[in-house]
């Protein structure tokens, strides 16, 4: 079983880079299957959640090119061999589901299972089949599969979503973009990734007007070409990363990181009592360690990010004082804190409330990752405690987070990928 070993107590210093944007480079992964000509992405990060989403959609006929080296990938989706993507892939990750709106787009059918990914909650498909429904395909469900078909091709509507789901919203303007005539999505996500997927559908001819409001205008159109795109920074691995400088102390510059992808995360920290100094290529945290109580609580962009709930629990467990983490979004997103408390965190449960009375000091133990952003919260939690901490289950962590052992490596840190 490979583990990370940490040593914590090591103040972090340095610079490191973050990569482009794991729940960015998905769904445009996804929209690649629109074009009828090859696109290329740039500084695509090395992710299994990556590597996941190539293997569905050459499932179904696009011819995947890789250039570790160069970081690039082209994707040429001239023609597409099936519209059903295959069940060992999708229960894998659940942006799987991404490509249902494309290969409505495209084929006129698509048959997917049920999504997996991480098991932080109940996140329903059904805002998505009712957005398809309303563009004119018919949905039927059995045996773990969705079948959507639009033989005579999707039709423009006005689609309201009851929640913004940020993959619903990604699902049905990948669908939109080549209905029939005029689509207006109300209550849409207003993640900077829905922008960064719509700049590259309009950069392949798609018209597409209101990205990152609650209101996104398409005038679909009836072919799309390939483009060339370079994805935006992960927000979610910099805000970790300042996360892990404020708990372990030092001074630490995240290059790439964009401060107006992150104010809540950046006011929370300063409220914490974390030096943060915002830049026009990135961020800088200078810490003494010493953290004060700050309360959160999760919403939809641009509020605080779910995402980033756990790392900031753990923040809050060594910050003086009594702290206070809500998350509104997902049920089931608070399997880190039996975690967190065998290494001394003192946090308690109040329906989807937790309370956390800071402490000192962490001491390290064995931790297992019982999701992607829960691992990365464990890594910030060994970096700043006494002694050594194992986290094990990495194969959330690898999902989202490139060369993370090698970054925090460059920073000081003493952390190590074994296999025991």
């Amino acid at each position: 079983m490979e583990k990370l070993v940490i040593h914590g107590g090591k103040p972090l210093n340095g610079r490191i880079r973050v990569s482009s944007a794991k729940n960015a480079v998905l769904p445009i992964i996804a929209a690649t299957m629109l074009a009828s000509t090859p696109s290329r992405l740039l500084e695509v990060p090395h992710l299994e959640d990556v590597h996941t989403i190539c293997e569905v959609i050459s499932s179904l006929g696009v011819k995947v090119t890789v250039d570790d080296k160069k970081q690039e990938i082209i994707f040429d989706a001239a023609t597409l061999t099936a519209t059903e993507a295959p069940y060992e892939l999708v229960r894998r990750m659940r942006a799987s589901f991404l490509v249902m709106g494309p290969l409505l787009a495209r084929c006129g059918e698509a048959r997917i299972s049920l999504p997996g990914g991480c098991a932080i909650g109940s996140r329903p498909i059904d805002l998505h089949l009712k957005a398809f429904e309303a563009l004119g395909a018919t949905i039927e469900m059995g045996d773990g599969y969705v079948h959507a078909k639009a033989p005579n091709g999707l039709k423009g509507n006005q689609v309201y979503l009851d929640f913004p789901s940020v993959g619903a919203t990604e699902n049905v303007i990948m669908a939109a973009s080549m209905a029939e005539g005029k689509t207006v999505i109300e209550n849409a996500a207003e993640e900077p990734e829905i922008v960064d997927l719509v700049t590259y559908l309009n950069s392949m001819g798609a018209n597409i007007r209101g990205a990152g409001t609650n209101i996104i205008r398409i005038q679909g159109v009836p072919e799309l070409k390939g483009a060339v795109h370079t994805v935006i920074p992960d927000r979610i691995e910099a805000g970790t990363y300042l996360i892990a400088a404020a708990m372990a102390g030092g001074d630490v510059y995240v290059e790439n990181a964009l401060s107006e992808h992150l104010k809540p995360v950046v006011a929370k920290l300063k409220e914490a009592g974390v030096a943060v100094e915002e830049h026009i290529d990135g961020i800088r945290v200078i810490s003494d360690g010493t953290l004060k109580a700050a309360d959160i609580k999760t919403l939809p962009y641009p509020g605080f990010p779910t995402d980033m709930q756990a790392q900031f629990m753990a923040l809050t467990t060594i910050a003086e004082g009594t702290s206070t983490v809500m998350e509104t979004v997902f049920e089931n997103r608070f399997m880190h804190v039996d975690e967190l408390k065998k290494m001394g965190a003192q946090i308690r449960i109040e329906d989807r409330r937790a309370i956390v009375d800071g402490i000192k000091r962490l001491h390290g133990a064995e931790v297992r990752a019982t999701d992607l952003r829960a691992g990365a919260a464990l890594v910030c939690a060994g970096l700043a405690a006494d002694g050594e901490t194992k986290v094990t289950q990495l194969s959330h962590i690898d999902r989202g987070y490139d060369d993370l052992v090698g970054k925090l490596k460059r920073l000081g840190a003493d952390i190590v990928r074994v296999d025991e």
